[in-house]
């Protein structure tokens, strides 16, 4: 069988080695190169010991002569560093970016958002912001896919089904977000020296965290209203997971029910999201290790106002799960490769 050979920079980072791990399990794939900077060298094992019985190459620093042996690139890099990539890219080329390059398709608000120039502007027509359950076989049309954020992931898939279906009071949305350290990167342990980070929980990006930006982008696509939310970001002690806790206000003639029928529909198709029974308590740890989300939409003791939970795991269905499911889409693989 023909496999397509892969390169993946930033493969030592927590997104980086959980899509090697991914990948290796992929029977149409071959990880021909592992990029790195201050790894250059060593082993991918040294980051994770499980990889140590697989025949991986060694980490090398990446060279824009390694793209006329490969098909795709994963990018897991520093926020502007794929963008240089991406102007090297040849024909034969699929870049996947794991980061923010290519989830703004206006170069003003990069800027704004990330505080630095984008580097690549012509690019951006040329790529997708792709989250599969929404953008499915558009994939097939670009050589530059842009995944999207981990917390915009576990807040987009139950919001554009209400907002599509004008379910929601859009002036009121509120969303605490909690996560694991690992969505901070493997920096997080410095940046938090002293801080106890994993005994405590630390609210951070508070109104303006930069996945904001997306959020509201991808959201504007589905209504002409204004569009008014809230999103709290908070880092949790423990090292992977996403739980989103939405609190919503329906619009008239909706119901709990209607909203759950919404959610269940718009998602039947969607194997890798599960709308649960209505106020099932969901937990991280039922997604972990898994490209799942799970959704649940609960009750309030008050008729006009409804809590949606939504898990996923940071590092899979909002990191490298994600990146892979794209490629699958994107080359015509079973939905599943990889991601059993």
């Amino acid at each position: 069988m023909h496999k397509l050979n892969v390169l993946i920079a930033g493969s030592t980072g927590y997104i980086g080695v959980q899509l090697v791990k991914l990948l290796i399990k992929h029977k149409n794939i071959n990880i021909k190169y592992l990029c790195g900077n201050t790894s250059v060298g060593k082993n991918i094992s040294f980051y994770d010991k499980s990889l140590k019985i697989q025949k991986l190459p060694k980490i090398s620093k990446f060279k824009k002569k390694y793209l006329e042996n490969v098909d795709i690139i994963f990018t897991a890099l520093p926020n502007g560093e794929a963008q240089i990539i991406s102007n090297y890219l040849l024909e034969k080329n699929t870049l996947i970016d794991l980061a923010a390059d290519f989830r703004l398709q206006k170069s003003s608000e990069y800027l704004k958002w990330y505080n630095q120039k984008h580097k690549a502007v012509k690019n951006i027509r040329k790529s997708i912001y792709a989250l599969p359950e929404i953008s499915g076989k558009k994939v097939k049309k670009f050589k530059i896919i842009g995944c999207p954020g981990c917390y915009p992931t576990s807040i987009l898939l139950p919001l554009i089904p209400l907002i599509k279906n004008k379910a929601i009071n859009l002036k009121n949305i509120i969303i605490d977000s909690k996560s694991g350290y690992s969505g901070a990167g493997r920096g997080v342990h410095q940046k938090y020296k002293g801080k106890n980070l994993e005994q405590s929980l630390s609210a951070y990006g508070i109104g303006f965290h930069r996945h904001n930006s997306e959020i509201y982008q991808e959201l504007k696509k589905y209504t002409k209203s204004k569009i008014r939310f809230n999103f709290s970001p908070h880092l949790t002690p423990m090292l992977r997971g996403i739980l989103s806790t939405f609190y919503l206000d329906i619009n008239k003639n909706f119901s709990i029910n209607k909203v759950q029928n919404i959610l269940k529909n718009f998602h039947k198709k969607n194997k890798f999201v599960k709308v649960l029974k209505i106020n099932s308590l969901i937990s991280t740890n039922d997604v972990i290790n898994s490209n799942n989300c799970y959704i649940s939409v609960c009750k309030t003791k008050y008729k006009n106002k409804i809590i949606i939970l939504s898990a996923i795991d940071n590092l899979i269905k909002g990191g490298a799960g994600q990146a892979v499911q794209n490629m699958n889409i994107k080359y015509g693989f079973n939905n599943y490769e990889g991601l059993r």
